[in-house]
């Protein structure tokens, strides 16, 4: 079986690996506190050019994203998430079990807008019982969206500049950020992303690392006892010095942008075969992650070798998958697939 389901299903790349036989048994200080976590942390605010921001590294996407609303919002305020967004479909309820509610609001292509967060934000403000809704505070996006889509230069821009009129924090979901930012169709940089949030994340288990997340916060607000709320929520790994040498490995030689490109070519490969076989798509995407519509019988065949994610029914005889790629998906694995796509 040839996964395309996720990408994460391949373990680090070999790089990290040495990286973390070759500082084995080296004794350093314990919670990210020892001198690889340093170095990484140093690495990232260069590439963002943001040197007074705060680097925290956590272990994976929901411990992250709860660790960061729990860290920003009292208990009477909410997020604003796009309806298809990870922490509103895919974390089990984890923002709502730490008592904060998604505020979930319909988009067609994964994407908040910037008038959206407004027509959000004016309304509970201009509402007589305002005291007695939930308050909006942070916007929570991703990019890449949860169904592949990315946010351009002018539309963070436009939401970072509501954001701040509003009062609201801007929060970056950054779980597979190397594949947005080496999409054929992106324009932003850490330096900007940095400029336009309050805080976001470097997605290190989806792109090459055995797991973790680098922690970005720009907000003085949001630094301030951000690392008491990781130790509540379980977030302070004890060997700390795991991720800080991952995100060395992943960071050095550019090579966090080099397996995001991998990623990229590979689904533009299986688009491209898609789209000569006649199929039409939930959405179009320039990332990692593609969703043909499929016949129920092309899915049955593909399914005996290949696995991949059901995403929606379209109608009695079609379905919407997901075929994602990686950092390590095999070209002559991708080339598998087309010919078998072929033969159908």
């Amino acid at each position: 079986m040839i996964r395309f389901n996720c990408d994460y299903a391949e373990g680090a790349h070999e790089s990290i690996l040495k990286l973390m036989m070759e500082t084995n048994m080296e004794q350093t200080p314990g919670y990210g506190e020892d001198h690889y976590s340093e170095q990484a942390r140093e690495m990232i605010r260069e590439l963002c050019k943001s040197p007074e921001a705060e680097v925290q590294f956590l272990v994976g996407g929901t411990q992250t994203n709860l660790t960061v609303i729990s860290a920003a919002l009292r208990p009477h305020q909410c997020v604003i998430a796009a309806d298809s967004g990870h922490i509103n479909v895919h974390e089990t309820g984890a923002i709502e079990a730490c008592g904060h509610k998604v505020f979930a609001i319909p988009t067609k292509n994964g994407k908040l807008t910037a008038k959206q967060i407004w027509d959000t934000w004016e309304d509970h403000a201009v509402n007589e019982s305002y005291e007695h809704m939930v308050q909006p505070k942070m916007v929570y996006i991703s990019n890449p969206t949860e169904i592949g889509t990315i946010y351009s230069r002018q539309e963070l821009e436009e939401i970072s500049k509501t954001c701040r009129e509003c009062g609201m924090y801007l929060f970056m979901d950054g779980a597979r950020l190397g594949y947005a930012l080496t999409s054929q169709e992106n324009d932003l940089d850490l330096e900007m992303i940095a400029q336009c949030c309050d805080v976001f994340y470097i997605g290190g288990t989806k792109v090459g690392a055995l797991f973790g997340e680098a922690v970005v916060i720009t907000n003085d607000t949001l630094k301030e006892d951000f690392r008491y709320i990781m130790k509540q929520k379980g977030a302070m790994l004890a060997k700390g010095r795991v991720l800080g040498i991952q995100f060395i490995g992943l960071l050095k030689n550019d090579l966090y942008f080099q397996l995001g490109d991998h990623a990229n070519r590979m689904a533009m490969k299986l688009k491209k075969a898609f789209q000569d076989a006649g199929c039409e798509f939930l959405v179009d995407s320039p990332t990692n992650q593609q969703f043909p519509i499929l016949s129920d019988e092309v899915l049955k065949k593909l399914g005996e070798n290949y696995s991949y994610s059901y995403q929606k029914r379209i109608d009695e005889g079609h379905s919407a998958v997901r075929f994602c790629t990686s950092w390590a998906t095999r070209e002559e694995d991708v080339d598998q697939l087309i010919e078998d796509l072929k033969n159908i």
